[in-house]
């Protein structure tokens, strides 16, 4: 019998492949099914890791980085893209290669934004300029992005290579091959989402993901329902879509990297 894991594994690849060779449309709804629905699980589990007597403390900031940043997005895009941006780029820097050499972790925190622009320049302003920048990304800081995300992507593939290690090799080659949408929600995915999933799975003594996402269902109903109302709320003025999707996903990330670690119990111990 095939293993579960290799026929996801196998069915997702598939999904992006397909993904990739359709309209820019369907790049979006894959970036929302990989990033918004199966990456957000992650995060579900964000309330379990904080002791009981933190929980309410936790919930008020939480509640309120979310409020700021919807309103900071409607307010001023131009400037709350840019930001969160950069806060990504930290955040899986800071996450992803907790072990590792400073210039791996700049490394992995550099492509997963920018590797997505080396092949696909034209394509990564087009979106950059629909998520709320105003007027289009300058030549010269579009190229150093494309240059620095390329450079990056090819020095952790040479890594991953040498080190036998498939997931950042394929997550890399990802990032770099495939178009922006998609090439970014699977390098998300494998270098980020599933082995952060994975972890707190184990962390929360769960026996499997299904018995993971019976024990952080709420919250997760909550994430997409939140995405849900942002969406609706900007679509009058977001005809393509990547303006809401870009803000659900500031409202939902931006709390997660920067209020969960102040409350998590491993931090208080």
């Amino acid at each position: 019998m095939i293993p579960r894991q290799r026929v996801g594994w196998t069915g997702l690849w598939g999904a992006a492949l397909a993904a990739s060779f359709s309209p820019l449309r369907v790049q979006l709804l894959f970036a929302i099914v990989a990033i918004g629905i199966i990456g957000m699980a992650h995060g579900a589990s964000d309330l379990e890791v904080v002791k009981r007597e933190r929980q309410l403390p936790f919930l008020t900031s939480y509640g309120l980085v979310i409020i700021v940043c919807l309103i900071w997005w409607h307010c001023d895009p131009t400037l709350a893209l840019p930001g969160f941006l950069l806060a990504s780029a930290i955040h899986f820097a800071v996450e992803d290669a907790p072990q590792g050499h400073l210039a791996e972790r700049l490394a992995r925190g550099v492509s997963m934004i920018a590797a997505p622009a080396t092949l696909h320049l034209s394509e990564f302003r087009t979106i950059l300029h629909q998520a709320g920048l105003f007027s289009a990304l300058p030549d010269a800081a579009a190229l150093a992005i494309a240059v620095a995300g390329g450079v990056c992507a090819i020095s952790l593939i040479i890594a991953g290579v040498i080190r036998h290690d498939l997931r950042l090799t394929g997550g890399m080659l990802a990032l770099l091959l495939l178009p922006a949408f998609v090439g970014f929600s699977m390098g998300f995915l494998i270098m980020h989402a599933l082995p952060q999933t994975r972890q707190r799975r184990d962390r929360l003594g769960c026996t499997g993901y299904i018995g993971y996402l019976h024990a952080t269902w709420p919250v997760l109903t909550a994430a997409i329902m939140l995405a849900a109302v942002t969406t609706f709320m900007m679509l009058p003025a977001d005809k393509t879509g990547i303006q809401s999707l870009f803000a659900a996903l500031a409202a939902l990330a931006v709390p997660h990297m920067l209020i969960t670690p102040w409350f998590e119990s491993r931090h208080h111990e």
